[in-house]
């Protein structure tokens, strides 16, 4: 296919995201920043506009309505309807902060939406050989409840590593770049995914190149829960990505359990935000925005590059050895930084 097929997509994402970016910080950013939320729990400096999240909505649906090749099947359309929901809800946190339980329903219900469109877990791959369908009666719940679980677990981990200039922006993009390269191979075959995957890959790194440190804007509530949605709903789409996936978002899947881990021993509540994350704590010894950045980009990378040339089987070893090595990783840090 030619190449032209995939690049343009990508490269009007990636210029409609410069363009909504620089609109915004020309129009809102000074209103919002003497008017809008602080927190003292994110490393970027407090003059920093948080409207990433619509920069990155805006370039996605553009990119997607004005391009020829997608047929908007009900499953997309449940997605864009849910990423509308999101951007609202986002937003409305990014200004004034929502407690945590409205928006713990506000992820539910858009995980509810994509499955209810048609975006849900069908099977599941045994690494030793066969299949577990989730394709009819009682097995439909289970499906429900693992793709919300799913869901709503991505987009936070992506919005709890939205802690340092260019950490989120830039694992969703590689994230986004590992499905398309995924969705193009023979044994998947999934040409509207790849251009799903590779807008998604433009706005993103268009929005990184804004965000990186020193950052400029970032994703806020409404951009991180996209991007973590968009990553998740991919993933589930078909259900042929969901190893891969789960194996490129490894480390900031096991920050946000180790967090809730530690949060939940320390009796306080697994909602509560605090500075526990392992980009804190980095942070705490020293390391720098931009090392901390390029130290899960590059873990990342590397996660992808074996997830993709992997099967089923070889993936379950990699994943079982990853998590070993951060478990370890984790304990070593935390004691370095006890308090």
């Amino acid at each position: 296919m030619d190449v032209s097929f995939y690049l343009s997509p990508f490269l009007i994402a990636f210029s409609l995201s410069i363009v909504c970016i620089v609109l915004l910080r020309a129009i809102v950013q000074q209103r919002f920043i003497m008017n809008g939320r602080t927190d003292d729990r994110h490393a970027h400096r407090k003059d920093i506009l948080r409207f990433g999240g619509v920069a990155l909505v805006v370039s996605f649906l553009i990119t997607l309505v004005s391009n020829t090749a997608i047929v908007l099947t009900p499953s997309w359309w449940g997605v864009i309807i849910a990423s509308m929901l999101i951007l609202v809800v986002g937003l409305w946190d990014d200004i004034r902060e929502l407690s945590w339980k409205i928006q713990l329903v506000a992820q539910v219900v858009a995980g509810s939406i994509a499955f209810f469109f048609g975006i849900r877990l069908i099977s599941f791959t045994n690494p030793f050989g066969g299949a577990l369908f989730f394709d009819s009666g009682w097995m439909i719940g289970i499906s429900f409840a693992v793709t919300i679980v799913w869901i709503v677990a991505v987009m936070n981990a992506v919005n709890w590593a939205d802690g340092i200039d260019g950490l989120c922006g830039g694992v969703s993009f590689i994230g986004f770049l590992t499905i398309f390269f995924l969705s193009l191979r023979p044994e998947v075959n999934q040409p509207p995914v790849a251009i799903f995957a590779v807008i998604l890959a433009g706005a993103s790194l268009g929005f990184l190149a804004f965000n990186f440190y020193p950052a400029k804007i970032f994703a806020g509530t409404s951009g991180s829960w996209f991007l973590g949605f968009m990553l998740a709903v991919l993933a589930v789409f078909s259900g042929t990505k969901i190893a891969t996936a789960v194996l490129v978002l490894l480390l900031p899947l096991l920050d946000a359990a180790w967090v809730i881990f530690n949060r939940f021993y320390s009796g306080v509540s697994i909602f509560a935000p605090d500075t526990r994350h392992l980009h804190y704590r980095l942070q705490e010894l020293g390391w720098s925005s931009q090392f901390i950045a390029l130290f899960f980009y590059s873990v990342t990378i590397g996660i992808a590059v074996i997830a993709l040339h992997t099967n089923a089987f070889e993936k379950m070893i990699v994943f079982i050895s990853i998590v070993f090595i951060a478990l370890v990783f984790f304990i070593y840090i935390q004691k370095q930084t006890a308090r």
